[in-house]
Order: C-alpha cells, then sequence, then structure tokens
C-alpha cells in the first residue's frame, strides 16, 4: 500500500506510525466523518508491514478514529504495541490466535471482539468499553493483567455467553471492577495469579446461569464487593487460597441456587452487610478456614452437607446458628452440627457448644422410629440429653419430696415386724428411687393399695432417670 492511496486521516496514523507518535482524532469537527475515518486495512498493514524508523519504536496509537471494515489479524505476529482508545469500530476486531505485545481499546465503542487463544505479552486494556456483541477470550494467554472496569456488554436474547473468559490465563490481575453484562459469563477453568476483582459489577440473567466460575483457580483473592447478581453463580471447584469478599453484595435467583460454591478451598469467605441471599446457597463439600457470615443474609435454603470450616465469625449465640442448620433440605447431617460445636469450642464458648449439641440429639430424635422418639423425648425431659444434668437433680428431689410426704401420712406395713428397722420416710423413697444403692428400707416394708402404685411409678421414674444420666455422662465423656 502506498501512501498516496491514503486518506488525509490515514496518512497521519502512517506518518507518526514509524515513530510510535499518538494521532488525537477527537479534536477533529463533525461527527465521525471522513476527516476522523480510518480503514481497517490500512491499520492491518501498518501492523504488519508498516514504516520504521532507525532508533525509534513503531507503535499505532490511535484516539477517537472511525475504524471501518473488518480489523482482521488472525494468528499474526505484532511486534508493535497497540493504542486504539476512545475509537469506534464498524465490525468486531478479530485476534483470534495472534500473538501481540500490548493492547488497549479502552474507552471504544464496537460489535464484538474475539481474541480466542491470543498470546499478550503485555496486559489486555478494555477499560469502559462497549459491546454490542459477544466478546471472546477463551483461551487467552495474558503474561500482564486483564482490564474490564467499566465495561458494558449488552446482547439482545443472547442464545451463547456474552462474555467468554474459560480458561483463560492471566497473570497478574484480572480486574472487571463496575462490569455491566446481560447474559451469561464463562470463567471455568480459568487462572488468574493475582485478584479476580468484580466489585460493583452488575450481572444480570435472570433464572438462568449468570457467572460460570467452575473450577476457576484464583491466586488471591476473589472481591465482589457491592455485586448485584441476578441469577444464578457457579463456583464449584473453585480454588481461592485469600478471601471470597462478598460485603453489601446482592444474590439474587429466586426459586434456584443463587449461589454454589461446593467442593471449593477457600481461605475466607465474607458474606455480610448485604440483604438476605434469595435462592439457595449450596456450600457442600467445600474447605474453608474462615467463614464469615451473618445470619440475617443466609437464604432460607443452603446446603451444607459435608461442609468444613476452622473459625466461624462473627461471634453469634447459638440460637442464632442452629437455623442455618436447620434449612439444609438434605435431610439430618450429624457432621454440620459437630462442625458448629468444634467453631465454638476453638473460642472457648461451651455453653453455646452444648446447645447445638443438644439441638442435634433434638433433630436426630426426628429421623427415629416411634420407639426411639419416645425413649428420646423421656432423655430430653430427664436430663436434656446429659446436657443438663442438673434437671435430673430436680427431679429426684420433686419426686423425693412426693413420696416423702405420702409416706410419712401412711407408714406401709413391716414384713417381718420384728426384723424390720424403724421406718423413714425419706430414706425409703431413696431406696425406691436409686436402683443401686440400698438403705434396706425397701426390702422391710411392703406397701398396699394406691401406695403400692406409688412405688411402683418411683423405682421405673429412677431407672429412667439413672439410665437417662448415665447414657449422657457416656456421650459427655466420649466428645471429651
Amino acid at each position: 500500500m502506498e501512501i498516496n492511496e491514503l486518506t488525509p486521516a490515514e496518512q497521519r496514523v502512517w506518518r507518526a506510525f514509524a515513530t510510535g507518535a499518538e494521532v488525537d482524532f477527537r479534536a477533529e469537527a463533525g461527527d465521525w466523518g471522513p476527516q476522523r475515518t480510518v480503514r481497517a486495512r490500512v491499520l492491518r498493514t501498518l501492523l504488519l508491514n508498516g514504516p520504521h524508523e532507525p532508533g525509534e519504536i513503531a507503535a499505532l496509537k490511535i484516539r477517537g478514529a472511525l475504524v471501518t471494515g473488518s480489523l482482521e489479524l488472525r494468528y499474526a505476529a505484532v511486534d508493535s504495541v497497540i493504542h486504539l482508545t476512545h475509537c469506534r469500530f464498524e465490525a468486531a476486531p478479530d485476534f483470534v490466535g495472534a500473538h501481540l505485545r500490548y493492547l488497549s481499546l479502552r474507552d471504544s465503542e464496537m460489535p464484538g471482539l474475539s481474541v480466542t487463544r491470543a498470546r499478550i505479552d503485555g496486559s489486555l486494556r478494555l477499560t469502559r468499553c462497549r459491546f454490542g456483541g459477544p466478546v471472546r477470550l477463551d483461551g487467552a494467554q495474558i503474561a500482564g493483567a486483564l482490564f474490564l472496569e467499566g465495561v458494558e456488554v449488552d446482547v439482545a436474547a443472547p442464545t451463547h455467553p456474552v462474555l467468554q473468559l474459560n480458561q483463560i490465563t492471566v497473570d497478574d490481575d484480572l480486574c472487571a471492577r463496575g462490569l455491566r453484562a446481560h447474559g451469561l459469563i464463562r470463567l471455568d477453568g480459568a487462572g488468574v495469579a493475582g485478584s479476580l476483582d468484580l466489585e460493583d459489577a452488575e450481572l444480570s440473567n435472570p433464572g438462568a446461569q449468570v457467572l460460570d466460575a467452575e473450577a476457576v483457580e484464583i491466586g488471591a483473592n476473589l472481591l465482589g464487593r457491592r455485586l448485584r447478581a441476578q441469577g444464578r453463580i457457579d463456583l464449584r471447584g473453585a480454588r481461592i487460597p485469600g478471601r471470597v469478599d462478598l460485603l453489601d453484595a446482592h444474590l439474587s435467583n429466586p426459586g434456584g441456587t443463587a449461589l454454589r460454591a461446593s467442593s471449593c478451598v477457600i481461605g475466607e469467605f465474607w458474606l455480610r452487610r448485604g440483604p438476605q441471599v434469595e435462592g439457595l446457597l449450596n456450600l457442600r463439600r467445600s474447605e474453608i478456614n474462615q467463614l464469615d457470615v451473618e445470619p440475617e443474609m443466609l437464604p432460607d435454603q443452603v446446603r451444607l452437607l459435608d461442609l468444613t470450616y476452622t473459625f466461624l465469625t462473627p461471634h453469634e449465640p447459638a440460637e442464632r446458628r442452629l437455623p442455618m442448620l436447620e434449612r439444609d433440605g438434605e435431610g439430618f447431617d450429624p457432621h454440620a452440627y459437630e462442625q458448629l460445636t468444634a467453631a465454638y469450642r476453638r473460642i472457648g464458648d461451651d455453653q453455646a457448644a452444648r446447645l447445638v449439641q443438644l439441638a442435634k440429639q433434638r433433630r436426630r430424635r426426628s429421623t427415629l422410629p416411634w420407639y426411639g422418639r419416645v425413649w428420646g423425648h423421656l432423655q430430653d425431659a430427664a436430663v436434656g440429653y446429659g446436657f443438663r444434668p442438673l434437671r435430673a437433680a430436680v427431679w429426684l428431689l420433686s419426686l423425693l419430696a412426693v413420696g416423702s410426704v405420702a409416706y410419712a401420712g401412711h407408714h406401709p406395713p413391716a414384713l417381718k415386724a420384728a426384723e424390720a428397722p424403724d421406718f423413714d420416710p425419706v430414706f425409703y423413697t431413696l431406696d425406691l428411687l436409686l436402683p443401686v444403692i440400698s438403705f434396706g428400707q425397701e426390702a422391710a416394708f411392703a406397701p398396699t393399695g394406691w401406695y403400692q402404685t406409688l412405688s411402683y411409678v418411683l423405682i421405673v421414674t429412677g431407672w429412667i432417670l439413672a439410665t437417662t444420666v448415665v447414657a449422657g455422662v457416656t456421650r459427655t465423656v466420649s466428645r471429651q
């Protein structure tokens, strides 16, 4: 291509390329007229075979141009940096499989973008770009950072993901703060060496999947403060050694799963200060070092099967944490109660730990056959499954008082008057209540009528109390 074949605007770009100078068309009069129009094939020629001057670094730096035609650099190797900012593209740029040094398209408007399987030695900057069609970055390898702050992707009734980042590799941060996307974002299998920043992002795909980030590996943090997501977020199998920060986030997918973070390994998981999650929260089989969750944010349905965590913050009474376990629709899960118990014991709150264990036994009781439930109710009423041992003393004292008063007013006849000891209503009642200890009263006297019935009641009640106390003590010792 000869320079005399170029328009005045293209001649400015051609001359500036050799020295890496910037051409700014934004000050030109008119609105995207010929004075600021550049053909895509001219840019392609410059990037592949453009002029060079000794001692200068060639670069394509343009602001505010209208790029006509398709900028197609499939599998090309481009040594020059590319800055096409504040531009408008008639067709979606195509960098599939290309090897680039640096690419910046910030503040530009285009119908789509393809950077699939491209390799970029520096960063890729798409800050505040507006896309009218799908953006494909799947399989790209970016040695620097990926900037998607303030990006808007608005595709009417998409049948495919609007933003494809699956299998992407980013050796620095992936910054998507303030991202606006209407449709599915695919991030599964991605690797980000730094942090993934989705703070203040607005993601919308109601009733369907909005963020597919299965098996993503993030070197630092997943930041989602003030994130607003309508649709399902899927983090299954993610590895995030730092924190998942969802402070002030609004997650909504009524009738479905709002957040699936199952089988994950996470350093810290923060879910606080926002409205209640609308939809199901799934944390099954995940390993979390610190689970920082406010009870008010938990939805009506949670899945906690085999979830393990070391610390649970902020510190809340057991009465506020237990509903979290009772909302698990998969039935009774003893592991969940043991995890909560262990979390309270680590901070020395033994009273809360006992309440959780008591709630565990009551929840387990509902899964037993009728005779098991009856026996469970007796243990609960008698000694609170061993976690309220003072209750047994109250029962014993009450029954002792009843029996002592009854037998003090009516001494039962002695079996052998000559050999019988003096009758003592208190010790006679104790002989009936305590199945192991004997004071010689029960064997010496034989009540009749109603008093005999009372003696049977005291004997049976004493055995029940003794059995429940032993069961409770055994359970406590085995836990320790």
